[in-house]
């Protein structure tokens, strides 16, 4: 093998780069963890603030509705 003559493969930067490959595929993981699950959001939440926006509801009832979601 391609040893150095005090013992490290590949020099002083080896286990740098062997840190970096592990950081690396850390966060790959985490990128493909998050992309896989969805995210999770309260849609009746999302679906109310879009009526009350909308003048579907009046405040009183988005109140209400809000308090009954929670």
């Amino acid at each position: 093998m391609w040893w150095c003559g005090n013992g490290w493969y590949m020099g002083w930067w080896g286990p740098l780069l062997g840190l970096l490959w592990f950081v690396l595929l850390g966060l790959f993981i985490y990128w493909l963890v998050r992309s896989l699950v969805p995210e999770r959001r309260d849609r009746a939440l999302e679906i109310l603030k879009e009526r009350y926006a909308r003048g579907e509801i009046d405040k009183e009832t988005f109140e209400r509705m809000k308090r009954e979601l929670s």
